[in-house]
């Protein structure tokens, strides 16, 4: 009865052509195509892209193939992990995302790479001895692969790109780093109106309406002011 109600709503949101609803702890608790769904983790509070003042907690489900649940022993190339990471806020989840790429393409080892896989915009990451895919959606970061692989299930990337639409621009290695939250302009806070001493809002001047007086110039004022009638006089000279 139940995978009849995931069948039934799956043809729904095919015909309506909207993306399949978040799953409620983020990664799907069922059998993804031919991968048998095994195990459920979270909250992981060690997350791997870490955005600053924009807390992430994660969660992580392991996958294995039909053959070796048959068999009853799991080789690397039958275990698929998916990590979904969830953040307080989308505020730089993309621009973090790729900078993580960046620093693992520059170290010894790893081949990274902008790649589409059914359709879905990704991050390849090729390690010594594992490959993952990961890609940035809204306030989320979706992580799918193993250790002892050297590819991932398109299966498995196309059933969770469809819950977490990529948000990863095109050119996102070479290019401009995506826009950061200290890329917005800061909101300049004005003073709270004090009736007592009121300053002008330089905003609102209207300078049609308000005239500045101007400065009075005596012209017969000595250039000097005399001095005060307690000012120390200066000593005159004795004529010999």
């Amino acid at each position: 009865m139940r995978l009849l109600m995931i069948a039934l709503v799956a043809l729904v949101l095919a015909a309506c052509g909207g993306n399949a609803p978040v799953p409620k702890r983020l990664v799907v608790e069922s059998d993804v195509g031919s991968w048998k769904y095994r195990r459920f983790q979270g909250p992981l509070l060690d997350i791997e892209v870490w955005v600053e003042g924009n807390k992430g907690e994660a969660y992580s489900a392991s996958y294995i193939t039909t053959a070796s649940e048959k068999q009853g022993h799991i080789d690397d190339k039958d275990l698929v992990n998916v990590t979904v990471t969830k953040y307080e806020r989308k505020d730089g989840v993309v621009r973090e995302t790729v900078k993580l790429a960046r620093r693992l393409a520059q170290e010894k080892g790893y081949q990274v790479n902008e790649k589409k896989i059914e359709g879905v915009r990704t991050l390849t990451i090729l390690g010594p001895n594992e490959m993952w895919v990961m890609w940035p959606s809204g306030k989320y970061v979706v992580k799918v692969g193993a250790q002892g692989r050297d590819s991932v299930p398109g299966s498995m990337v196309e059933s969770y790109g469809d819950r977490y639409p990529s948000q990863l621009p095109g050119g996102s290695l070479e290019g401009p780093l995506p826009a950061g939250p200290e890329d917005k302009p800061k909101k300049i806070e004005k003073d709270d109106y004090d009736p007592k001493n009121p300053k002008p809002d330089i905003d609102k001047y209207d300078p049609n309406k308000v005239k500045i007086p101007e400065k009075r110039v005596d012209p017969d004022a000595d250039d000097e002011p005399e001095p005060a009638d307690d000012a120390p006089k200066k000593k005159q000279k004795k004529k010999k």
